[in-house]
């Protein structure tokens, strides 16, 4: 699994004015701030042991579609969720494996006047121009945990190249949200958070974490792809511990939700 997420990294890129996608949808207050009109791109270099979208992680499975397409739904409901005060999210699968497309989307949007959110792990941060984040209002970013070992055991990869993402986010001053899966056995640990609290306070653009309860719904969708969920046997979070973990990131003063 790893060795076919490693090539995804290997695809070549779409032709300029297309990209692959695996959906779109219309989502509230999850993707960003407001209604969002939210592009799934197709393909990942990541496999998370808690991922909720299998059906992302190859760009194979996806549709191939071009800027104007997308654009032109979003037209369909660009009025509502201005008035909504939403906008347009890129998120996947990892947006920022096909960069140019994502740039390209980002750049459009804002310049029909929408807010724009990129959703990412960051992995692939130094694919991410300057000019992409210039368009691109709010990030939100996937960091899994402080710790190198239990972020390559629970991704596949390494982290430094979010973490370096994170800073460089920071030196722009791109507004930011982090968001945190909080698994039992595997993201829990006391010392691996108190470290991503205090990474996340000293980078100064960060609004607030969004500590996200582990779940076992997209079991099912494990089901008809053929594949095991990884966590089955894992319980979610219970308020005790949420309650822990918030605790730790407001004494290093962040604010969580």
């Amino acid at each position: 699994m790893l060795a076919e997420a490693a090539g995804e990294l290997r695809l070549p890129a779409p032709a300029p004015g297309t990209g692959v996608i695996s959906s779109w949808d219309l989502s509230i207050g999850v993707d960003g701030p407001g209604t969002r009109f939210v592009v799934f791109t197709a393909g990942c270099a990541l496999r998370c042991l808690y991922c909720q979208n299998p059906e992302t992680w190859r760009m194979r499975d996806g549709r191939r579609v071009t800027t104007d397409e997308v654009m032109a739904e979003v037209g369909k409901y660009r009025r509502f969720i201005a008035v909504a005060g939403g906008g347009v999210t890129v998120s996947g699968g990892e947006p920022l494996l096909q960069h140019r497309f994502t740039a390209d989307l980002l750049r459009r949007c804002h310049e029909i006047g929408l807010h724009t959110a990129l959703d990412t792990s960051g992995f692939l941060g130094d694919r991410a121009t300057d000019s992409l984040l210039a368009d691109t209002d709010l990030v939100l970013l996937d960091i899994k945990s402080a710790d190198p070992k239990a972020y390559r055991d629970l991704t596949g990869v390494e982290l430094e190249p979010t973490l370096r993402f994170a800073r460089r986010l920071a030196e722009l001053g791109r507004p930011t949200w982090i968001r945190f899966v909080l698994v039992p056995g595997l993201t829990d640990d006391p010392a691996h958070v108190d470290a991503l609290a205090a990474f996340i306070a000293d980078l100064g653009n960060v609004d607030h974490v969004d500590v996200l309860p582990f779940h076992r719904m997209a079991i099912e969708k494990y089901e008809r792809l053929g594949l095991a969920f990884p966590l089955a046997h894992v319980q979610p979070p219970d308020q005790a511990l949420l309650d822990r973990v918030h605790a730790q990131f407001r004494a290093h003063g962040v604010v969580s939700v």
